[in-house]
């Protein structure tokens, strides 16, 4: 029964693996047409999402017809034994800015919950080739390589801490290294869960931008904390509510050496 289970979420797995790609290289036809306008392009973000979302949500209802899509169905309430136990979330366009104005750091997540725990998530940057995949309680994985959070155990003038826009008027800050807002948040939390930066605070998210990487960054061996220092239960927003909190994606060892270093305003 376990091996059945087993082979099942593999099964799974590698299906979101493939959607995800076709998915960005539909994207892809879009990427950068405002690139000659710093002006946000709403229409253009807005019809690309709305394609990628028919095609994202269309393929998994054709492939999987009793599955639940958040948004698409009511969020289940209850444990169920068949199909229904099974819930993808969706983001399908992560760095709007960049997108429009062809920079490359965005893209596309797909997470997978059966009975509200996650099991599998999926970050994929189509211009770079970046792709981001975990099952839960496996190793997470940069394209086939395997990737940790950074073990170092402390702070210095080289640690990276990833942001949000805005950042300054709600921190003054003594941490020692470097402060960067990349414009994606998928982007951010992968770059914590290889080991390239050491933390990742964000704001103004919801379920949709987090479950996937979720997965990710704790099979990675981080976690998401509120800036109190406690666990962010990200469950919590099944509702669709937006997260108004900071949360702070790191490890373990360096959640408490980050929040003391910043100071709200």
């Amino acid at each position: 029964m376990i091996e059945n289970r087993r082979v099942t979420l593999e099964t799974l797995g590698a299906f979101a693996l493939d959607l995800v790609r076709a998915a960005g290289k539909k994207a892809l036809s879009y990427y950068g047409r405002s690139r000659n306008s710093a002006e946000f392009d709403q229409n253009l973000v807005t019809q690309v999402e709305l394609e990628l979302s028919s095609f994202l949500t269309a393929s998994i209802n054709e492939r999987y017809p009793n599955h639940q899509v958040f948004g698409q169905n009511s969020t289940p309430e209850a444990y169920a034994h068949d199909d229904r136990r099974y819930l993808w979330i969706l983001d399908p366009l992560d760095g709007v800015d960049n997108f429009q104005t062809g920079i490359p750091i965005w893209g596309i997540s797909i997470a997978l919950l059966e009975n509200f725990w996650p099991v599998f998530g999926a970050f994929f940057m189509p211009v770079t080739g970046d792709l981001f995949h975990a099952s839960a309680g496996r190793s997470a994985f940069w394209g086939d390589r395997s990737i940790r959070i950074a073990s170092r155990p402390s702070l210095t003038e080289e640690s990276l801490l990833f942001t949000f826009s805005r950042f300054h008027k709600a921190y003054s800050s003594n941490f020692p290294g470097k402060i960067r807002d990349m414009g994606s948040t998928g982007a951010h939390a992968c770059y914590v869960a290889m080991g390239r930066a050491d933390g990742a605070l964000v704001t103004n998210e919801s379920i949709k931008d987090l479950a996937a990487v979720r997965v990710i960054v704790e099979a990675a061996g981080g976690r998401f904390f509120t800036t109190s220092g406690a666990d962010f239960h990200i469950n919590e927003y099944l509702d669709g509510r937006q997260i108004q909190e900071h949360v702070l994606i790191a490890g373990a060892e360096k959640s408490g050496l980050i929040l003391d270093s910043l100071v709200p305003r």
